[in-house]
């Protein structure tokens, strides 16, 4: 039971009551509450729309840095505050990060005789396309890491927009719409078992980042390239794919307010810890193929999305040249 004297804190969950964010709001606040000292409640208070937006705008302009409030978040509110979404009030490389949840990003192709081999993908298989058609739901989603990779590698795209979700793609896919498809969110590996029945070949990753920021093949398919090493030793991959790759990995994370206090950045990061170590939120992440991750491999991935302004205005350049994309 909560001591009595030790006063409730809160969690601000970007995402609506009863969706995604909200609940991994919900079974971390449970279990972080013990990891306090004194044991406090920890209320959450949901706010805003699935892609997070609304409730990084709070954050930022009403949550004072007290060390009362931290806030969990999709991964999408990265990639709106990329492509510059007008929405956007928030700057998430000042943040400071407590915990995350990681999940798996991989392209599948239907190759048939363009390889050798059908479980050995090459770039020069996704070349041959010209163009590969890839089932995309959005510019503005998780799909933004895939296009910059394949757009990095030299691959000619003629993408199919308005796939949104993995059912959608899937059975574009199944149907031969499309050549392509990305994976990624929770339940990656088990949503690559349609695709393969019907031809369908892991070809790259998006790979897991350690707190270092050094990027390894994702250890849900270890025998799957990450992109850069799948590109080669010739191909640079963009710092706007570094930084859509890192949003797009993270299918939750938390944070706390710039200027929070250390000693109670310390206090959540300890909670943090005991969430990452309690049996049904680890239970809940491997039944969802998601990784939890402390704060130091949360910060490395926010200081991926660190990219500079010229970078970001050709990200954005790109998207217009390439998709006839406005900022929302």
């Amino acid at each position: 039971m909560a001591d009595a004297g030790a006063p409730n804190l809160s969690l601000l969950v970007a995402g609506p009551d009863g969706e995604q964010t909200s609940r991994w709001g919900n079974a971390c606040a449970l279990a972080m509450s013990a990891g306090f000292p004194g044991g406090p409640r920890l209320i959450t208070d949901p706010e805003g729309g699935l892609d997070g937006v609304t409730g990084a705008n709070r954050l930022d302009a009403l949550v004072m840095p007290d060390g009362k409030t931290a806030a969990i978040l999709p991964g999408a509110a990265l990639i709106a505050w990329m492509t510059g979404d007008s929405r956007v009030h928030f700057d998430p490389t000042r943040w400071v990060p407590v915990m995350a949840g990681a999940n798996s990003g991989v392209l599948v192709a239907r190759l048939g005789d363009k390889t050798p081999s059908p479980t050995v993908p090459s770039l020069q298989a996704l070349l041959e396309f010209a163009p590969l058609r890839i089932a995309v739901d959005r510019p503005e989603s998780n799909d933004l890491a895939a296009l910059l990779a394949l757009q990095g590698m030299g691959v000619k795209l003629a993408p199919v927009f308005g796939l949104r979700g993995t059912a959608a793609k899937t059975r574009a896919f199944v149907s031969g719409e499309v050549d392509a498809v990305f994976l990624c969110g929770e339940g990656v590996p088990e949503d690559t078992a349609p695709l393969a029945a019907n031809a369908g070949v892991p070809v790259f990753s998006l790979g897991q980042m350690d707190a270092a920021g050094v990027i390894s093949p994702d250890p849900l398919f270890p025998g799957v390239p990450h992109a850069a090493s799948f590109a080669g030793s010739g191909v640079t991959l963009s710092a706007a794919y570094c930084a859509a790759a890192a949003a797009a990995r993270l299918d939750f994370f938390m944070v706390l307010p710039k200027l929070t206090d250390p000693d109670a950045v310390a206090a959540w990061r300890q909670a943090a810890r005991a969430a990452i170590a309690d049996p049904g939120v680890a239970a809940a992440a491997s039944a969802s193929a998601v990784t939890l991750q402390r704060a130091a491999e949360t910060s490395a991935a926010l200081q991926a999305l660190d990219i500079s302004a010229n970078d970001q205005a050709g990200l954005q350049a790109y998207l217009t040249t390439n998709f006839g994309w406005h900022p929302g």
